[in-house]
């Protein structure tokens, strides 16, 4: 339901009985007989006002009730244009006349009679408020010449802008931001036809002398089209040729370089490069899609592969640990003979396995190694020379202890026993690597 505004009435110099009846409930002047006929009521009686066929009793009191509280808020709001000055007396005087002929016809439930009077107050208000008007007829010329100063602004914006554009080399924004100034241009308000048409000389210069120089730039652009256009066909013509090869690897790198060349040679016309470019994708596409349909059929037989390799794996660990490092040894070369017989695996899985592989490997050569040192003469022989030399060495020093105490030189004796013990735990691991080879 519309609310009528009290401050609005009050202004328009209502009585508080007409005020109070427009803000008070509208419904209470109204009822709805058995029929569905909805009737008001008046200082001069009920009277019916109409009907709304299939509601409810209240819902077509409300519709009525609707009516009245429309027109209302339109005599409040009339009141409040009259009272702030916004209307022209003569506009306001035929409003009055067409509120007074619209409450009379009105076919709604409210307080009828405090609507009229309502109306009738708002006439006496427009002499009283004609000195707001003239005051506000004033208030809008200097607006409007406010509102002229402004749009001298945003034109010397727009002109000054476009000057500052005239020798940009950034074709494409710049050439779509004189454009949205164009666009400013013609949404802005005119001013008196001298102005505009200075402003225009202006800033029709600044766009003329960008349009041609990017005119003459593109101009430029076409003369070299032509080797741009020479450049790729070479290249499209190598990799046409390439479109069959089924050296993958090689020929996948050469597409990249080929790539990296065509985008070195810099552009053609639109249209040119587009059709230049469809020729070569295309062949571009053709050898990777035979690549892409070779590698699907190598990712079945590596799945095989696969399988072999983790049966095979099996047996190579199994060698460890043994204790006939030659026949673990030929064990090991027939097995890898196996091993390599076996076709491509995916690269993911070949450093697991070549990881496991060589475990095996490395327990057989250090095996061998380990044999090697235990039967090497040469390494026999300085052991026996370390045992000799450590032994020769404690009975220096057990014989300089004892000529050392009987002469009472103790500390001497002392030393001289200290050291040849200490080579006596030497002595011991010397001999148990020299037995190492016995």
């Amino acid at each position: 339901m519309t609310d009528i505004n009290p401050t609005a009435l009050a202004q328009t110099h209502s009585t508080p009985s007409a005020a109070s009846a427009l803000v008070g409930d509208p419904s209470k002047f109204g009822r709805v007989g058995e029929d569905g006929t909805v009737f008001v009521r008046t200082s001069d009686g009920e009277k019916p006002v109409g009907s709304y066929p299939g509601k409810t009793a209240e819902e077509a009191l409300a519709y009525f009730v609707r009516k009245f509280e429309a027109l209302a808020s339109e005599v409040a709001l009339t009141a409040a244009r009259i009272t702030s000055g916004a209307m022209v007396p003569q506009d306001a005087y035929e409003a009055v006349k067409k509120l007074r002929q619209q409450v009379r016809e009105l076919n709604g439930v409210g307080d009828l009679d405090a609507l009229a009077a309502s109306v009738e107050q708002i006439e006496p208000l427009i002499e009283g408020h004609r000195e707001a008007y003239e005051a506000k007829k004033a208030a809008e010329a200097v607006a409007k010449a406010a509102r002229r100063e402004q749009i001298l602004v945003e034109k010397e914006k727009i002109v000054v802008e476009a000057e500052s554009l005239a020798l940009s080399e950034n074709w494409k924004v710049t050439g779509d931001r004189l454009k949205a100034l164009l666009d400013e241009w013609k949404a802005a308000p005119r001013l008196d036809k001298k102005s505009d048409a200075d402003f225009w000389k202006r800033f029709s210069a600044s766009r003329n002398k960008f349009d041609k120089r990017r005119r003459t730039h593109f101009a430029q652009l076409e003369a070299t089209a032509g080797k741009v256009s020479e450049a790729k066909n070479a290249i499209i013509a190598e990799a046409e040729k390439l479109a069959t090869s089924t050296d993958w690897v090689a020929t996948a790198r050469r597409y990249k370089a080929l790539m990296d060349q065509w985008k070195v040679a810099g552009r053609g016309k639109k249209s040119d490069d587009a059709k230049l470019w469809a020729r070569f994708k295309a062949a571009q596409d053709q050898f990777f899609t035979a690549k892409n349909a070779d590698l699907e059929k190598r990712e079945v037989s590596m799945s095989a592969n696969l399988i072999k390799r983790e049966e095979l794996i099996v047996q190579i660990e199994a060698l460890i640990p043994f204790t006939d490092v030659k026949q673990a040894k030929n064990a090991f070369r027939e097995l890898m003979n196996t091993w390599t017989k076996i076709g491509i695996t995916n690269r993911d899985k070949r450093a697991a396995f070549d990881a496991r592989v060589s475990k095996v490997e490395e327990a057989i050569k250090q095996a061998e190694a380990e044999i090697w040192r235990k039967t090497d003469p040469t390494a026999k022989a300085r052991a026996a020379e370390v045992v000799k030399q450590l032994s020769d060495s404690i009975e220096n020093y057990e014989k300089t202890a004892a000529k050392a105490q009987a002469a009472g030189n103790e500390k001497k004796a002392k030393e001289a026993l200290e050291s040849a013990i200490a080579r006596k735990s030497w002595l011991d691991e010397a001999q148990k690597h020299l037995a190492e080879f016995n």
